[in-house]
């Protein structure tokens, strides 16, 4: 998963950074001609005024000592205003008359817009942040010096600080909203809350000790031209900041999370337990798939992946002579000796740049255009590794930085190539998530909300299709291998049964958690894990086998409709060639293109 984008983009849709902006301001002070490109450059600008966390993201600078209250219902108000304003904008566009490039970025930018419009009606803001994310599991790390904020100049110290010095009032904030979802009865369940407390409680947040805070980063590593002077104020005035704001803002969300919201707390598991909670799932459905598909339609197609998944997997069971029950099987490849080759972290490296090397022919004929952004693997880091997942980071569209797969690594002795290695390789780097970030960052003709957008039902189900390019490239004929790749598919067919079924009422925590099980070889703890993410953010786990199956429905489409005609490379080229789509507008470009053929 592209970690990065997903989890900036799927917090800042339920209103995670934050801005004062009272309802007498106007987000746009000044009228915005009926030109496309004048509409989408000045929304963005915009938009990155309302979000400076994401400005902070992309490298721009200029908003990083900004941290608005985004939560509060005066900001809503206001950013609801802005874009009715753009939307306005947009119906004075000839859309008739735009060439068809120009119209996906009309329909990204309307779609984008009606979204955003769309999701407040079923108050998101009431649910301020989750034990899956939010800005007080984000701030930490932004804090700690090791992540997007800066921490090279003086500017970019008081920057911080100014953002620290603003986050107490983002956390009062979110406690009103939780007050104010208490009283409208739309609160979590009692199981994510019980998780939340310990996350507020941390000694890495709540400790006064510089040792143990993760907010002393940045003063435990000056930069080299820093005066003695200068370390000494910013020493003092970090340490007067983190104890006496960032610390009780921790402890006071803690207390209020154990003493006053968790007795409020639900002991139903889905969202159709709560007011209204039946349409707000439906939304959140067809906001993070981008489709008019139904929760029915989904849970559907979910169960019919699954039984052929479990048919394939029966083959590979066979052809290694296993000779007990499938869900045997499953648990038997985890410690399966022979699945777990690699003596050393060096082995595991390697083997990942033989995969690379191994699919190069395939990469020429199946693509005319690729990345210039350079491309690198490593082993991640080890004071991040041990609890770390396998990540693509994107690189900079300037080359600078490269985009880079990182493999944690704590005990290669123990790395097993069920986990998915070759199908990892083809959705986390590439083909997968490297191609389709870099090309979009890449392409100077796309407006900006657009080269650094993201929608993860495509960028996500890209990847997943990346997946299944596998034999193509030769791979997967290795039968642990093969049963990576489809322990990777699987486990994306279940979350389309569980989240529908849990969000629907179908499914319990506890019957999700058993049916997560029988099908995938997660131990009871990762599975609640995953459960409990679904149940924190309903919908977000179905973009990842919905964007795949459209992408291949198309890809068969063409090839049946287009025959001799139709060559995957410019499939491929033309998939990618405007960054992530909302897949309703994919499809209409991608028909387009095809008629052109």
């Amino acid at each position: 998963m592209k970690k990065y984008i997903l989890y900036i983009l799927a917090y800042v849709m339920l209103g995670i950074s934050s801005f004062s902006c009272k309802k007498m301001d106007s987000p746009i002070t000044r009228e915005t001609p009926a030109d496309l490109d004048s509409i989408a450059a000045g929304y963005y600008e915009q938009y990155l005024k309302l979000y400076p966390l994401e400005a902070t993201a992309q490298g721009d600078i200029r908003y990083n000592d900004q941290l608005p209250i985004n939560i509060d219902k005066d900001f809503i108000s206001g950013e609801i205003s802005f874009y009715n304003k753009i939307v306005g904008q947009l119906k004075r566009v000839d859309y008739k008359n735009l060439p068809d490039d120009k119209k996906v970025v009309y329909d990204v930018l309307d779609y984008t817009l009606k979204d955003k419009i769309e999701r407040y009606a079923y108050h998101p803001e009431y649910i301020p942040f989750t034990q899956f994310g939010g800005l007080p599991l984000e701030f930490p790390l932004l804090g700690s010096g090791e992540g997007n904020q800066p921490f090279k100049t003086t500017k970019d110290y008081d920057n911080w600080l100014a953002r620290m010095n603003k986050f107490p009032e983002w956390m009062d904030a979110a406690t009103e909203n939780f007050r104010a979802g208490m009283t409208a009865n739309t609160v979590l369940p009692k199981k994510i809350v019980l998780k939340m407390i310990p996350q507020m409680k941390a000694e890495e947040l709540v400790s006064s000790n510089a040792d143990k805070n993760i907010f002393y980063g940045p003063i435990k590593k000056f930069p080299k031209n820093f005066s003695p002077a200068q370390k000494e104020k910013y020493n003092r005035l970090f340490t007067e900041t983190i104890t006496k704001k960032i610390v009780p803002a921790y402890a006071k969300m803690g207390a209020f999370l154990e003493k006053e919201y968790l007795p409020a707390a639900r002991t139903t598991d889905g969202y159709n337990a709560l007011p209204n909670g039946a349409e707000t799932y439906k939304y959140f459905v067809k906001s993070w798939t981008t489709t008019s598909q139904t929760p029915e339609q989904i849970h559907k197609t979910g169960l019919q992946q699954v039984a052929m998944l479990r048919t394939e997997m029966e083959k590979v069971k066979q052809q290694v002579g296993f000779t007990g029950t499938l869900e045997e099987f499953i648990t038997f490849v985890k410690s399966d000796k022979k699945a777990m080759p690699y003596k050393n972290a060096e082995e595991v490296l390697a083997a990942f740049n033989g995969i690379l090397a191994k699919i190069q022919p395939g990469l020429k004929k199946m693509f005319g255009t690729t990345p210039k952004t350079p491309f690198e693997i490593r082993r991640t880091e080890k004071f991040r590794e041990a609890t770390a997942s396998a990540e693509y980071i994107q690189g900079t569209p300037d080359g600078k930085r490269p985009g880079i797969f990182y493999v944690p690594l704590p005990d290669a002795s123990k790395f097993n190539v069920t986990s998915g290695m070759e199908s990892l390789f083809l959705h986390e780097a590439i083909p997968g998530h490297h191609y389709q970030i870099s090309l979009q960052q890449e392409n100077e003709k796309l407006p900006k909300f657009m080269r650094f957008g993201w929608f993860g039902a495509y960028g996500e189900g890209w990847a997943h299709y990346c997946e299944t390019l596998g034999p193509e490239f030769g791979l997967y004929t290795d039968p642990y291998q093969k049963m990576g790749y489809l322990s990777d598919q699987m486990l994306r067919a279940v979350r389309l049964v569980v989240d529908t079924g849990i969000h629907t009422g179908q499914m319990s925590r506890e019957q999700a958690i058993k049916y997560f099980l029988s099908n995938i070889s997660y131990d009871e703890a990762s599975a609640t894990a995953e459960i409990e993410r679904y149940m924190a953010m309903p919908g977000q786990a179905l973009g990842y086998k919905i964007g795949a199956l459209k992408i291949r429905q198309l890809r068969n489409k063409y090839q049946k409709q287009l025959k001799d005609r139709f060559d995957l490379a410019d499939f491929h080229d033309e998939l990618l060639s405007q960054g992530c789509l909302p897949l309703e507008v994919l499809e209409r470009k991608m028909d387009l293109w095809a008629k052109k053929r």
